[in-house]
């Protein structure tokens, strides 16, 4: 492969030929375990990875179920497709009969897809075994399929199932799949490591071996449960495949499929290859966090290129380096696959992480090496006793501004008391119920509020108690509320640590708290998260 190599993009938006990038997500990838996909949920992924770029989307089996059928049905009519293409995805005809009267071939057409993938057996145990049928009569279901399929003006991939064991097994047959199918007239034959097996030292040899061979356009599909799919996928770029199967995130079947953004992040930052239309790569990340909240999947934090942990720095070495050239302790820019740099601060941290961190929140430090010691310090401190400031960027804003006030809280509020009662009713109910007494703006408010549990009723009292005085709390929403044992020596006595996310429709922070009173740790990140909430809205705090 060249330094630099580029796919020219159409006025269309689509790019040229020569390499592929096809997703395998709403059929391959819909195969794993918790995600069950309705066709609304498909059309909005497909449109997710048309925003994307990707050159194909394979929608599922047409005929093999109700929902497929009309995902295709409804993504013609709905989706104006700007560079993807639609795959259905099926099988050779069956054995001893005819791909012009084969039901499930009919169903392929019928789809209006103008690019159909056939799944066809390249393991001669898989033939014998598992078609029942004989191996010259796997091949003519192979060549049978194709040409009729292309008669009918259809562009047609074959994705070789078990390639790779299949090859280890009897290489001559493998290859003869693979030429049967391209000599049919297949535009790509993809080679699969359907058990996901291999290493990649094996595929790009065997890729390398097979390109030779037969001379056939080749493309690779990668199942990870070695953890090596990425890398396998790129091995076969190295040995010459240019179609590449991924899913986005990597869903799939057992551990998963190659994951579509590391290998487009690659090919295009690593390889220098351009795969995806000008500019698309930079939505990535998001493109990556829409997908996995359309399947109801966490995006996971420490994804590479795209996850929220991808460039994120905690020990202090780190971030003395960063601070002088990010270059030195990151491979890429994180703007370039549209994430971002992140500083987290910890018991780990130095004076450098605390200044980055405040420049990332927007707040000058001033290069006042007294207050950054103070706050090292003070987060070391905090630390110790349980509290966590690399997931409350809020908490520790709010610290930062403290310090830089020499030790004086920022205060919209104080409050005189607060207490939570659970009643025990004799019918095996419970009643919840929160008091809060506090001064704001030189009013002394008592307000009491129930509700589902004595951490929502506290909630409840203290935005009753505070909201006419500032009427912005009102937009505020507790999104996430998580608790930690600390110390579970202690049993019931240990420490806890409350972790609460909060929006305001446009932004959310965390905030924290720590006590051996789980109602108490509760009651502090509370307090956190309206203080910074009145912060963020633009409040002036109280004198």
């Amino acid at each position: 492969m060249t330094e630099t190599e580029t796919n020219e993009t159409s006025e269309t938006g689509e790019l040229d030929d020569s390499f592929h990038v096809f997703d395998t997500t709403l059929r391959d990838g819909a195969q794993r375990e918790g995600i069950n996909l309705t066709v609304a949920d498909k059309l909005a992924i497909a449109r997710h990875l048309d925003d994307f770029g990707v050159g194909f989307i394979e929608g599922g089996w047409p005929g093999a179920n109700p929902r497929d059928t009309e995902f295709f049905a409804r993504a013609q009519q709905e989706i104006d497709f700007r560079h993807a293409q639609l795959v259905a995805f099926g099988a050779t005809r069956r054995a001893g009969a005819k791909a012009a009267e084969d039901p499930q071939v009919k169903a392929l057409l019928e789809s209006g897809a103008p690019v159909i993938t056939l799944v066809a057996k390249a393991h001669d145990r898989h033939v014998e075994l598992a078609l029942r049928t004989t191996l010259e009569e796997n091949l003519e279901m192979v060549r049978d399929t194709v040409s009729f399929l292309t008669g009918q003006g259809r562009r047609v991939f074959v994705d070789c199932e078990h390639f790779f064991d299949g090859y280890r097994a009897n290489p001559e047959y493998a290859k003869a799949v693979v030429r049967a199918a391209a000599e049919a007239g297949a535009d790509v034959v993809v080679l699969c490591d359907t058990n996901g097996g291999m290493l990649p030292a094996q595929v790009q040899a065997i890729v390398a071996t097979v390109l030779a061979d037969t001379g056939a356009r080749l493309g690779i599909h990668a199942q990870d449960d070695t953890g090596c799919a990425v890398a396998n996928t790129l091995a076969a770029v190295d040995a010459g495949a240019t179609h590449v199967q991924c899913t986005a995130n990597g869903y799939g079947e057992r551990v998963g499929n190659s994951n579509l953004f590391p290998v487009v992040a690659a090919l295009e930052l690593k390889y220098g290859k351009k795969v995806l239309p000008e500019g698309a790569l930079r939505e990535m990340t998001r493109i990556s966090h829409a997908i996995a909240e359309v399947v109801n999947l966490t995006p996971a934090t420490h994804q590479p290129y795209v996850g929220v942990s991808a460039f994120a720095h905690k020990g202090g070495l780190h971030a003395s380096a960063i601070k002088v050239d990010p270059a030195l302790y990151q491979h890429i820019e994180p703007e370039e696959v549209g994430n971002t740099m992140r500083m987290l601060v910890s018991d780990m941290a130095g004076r450098a992480s605390v200044e980055l961190k405040g420049k990332e929140l927007g707040v000058d430090l001033g290069g006042d090496r007294e207050l950054v010691g103070r706050v090292v310090e003070r987060v070391k401190e905090r630390e110790l006793k349980g509290y966590t400031y690399e997931a409350a960027d809020a908490s520790f804003e709010l610290l930062l501004r403290t310090e830089i006030q020499g030790g004086k809280p920022l205060r919209y509020f104080e409050v005189e008391s607060w207490r939570a009662i659970i009643e025990d009713r004799p019918d095996g109910t419970h009643a919840n119920e929160a008091t809060v007494k506090l001064w704001a703006k030189g009013e002394r408010i008592v307000a009491t509020a129930e509700g589902n549990g004595p951490v929502n009723a506290l909630d409840r009292a203290l935005r009753v108690a505070l909201e006419k005085i500032y009427p912005q709390l009102a937009k505020l929403d507790l999104v996430d509320y998580k608790v930690r044992i600390l110390e579970g020596v202690h049993g019931t006595q240990s420490t806890t640590r409350v972790l609460i996310s909060t929006t305001d429709g446009t932004g959310e922070w965390s905030t924290v708290g720590v006590a051996e009173n789980v109602i108490a740790a509760s009651w502090q990140a509370l307090e956190d998260a309206y203080t910074f909430g009145l912060l963020r809205a633009g409040v002036a705090p109280a004198e």
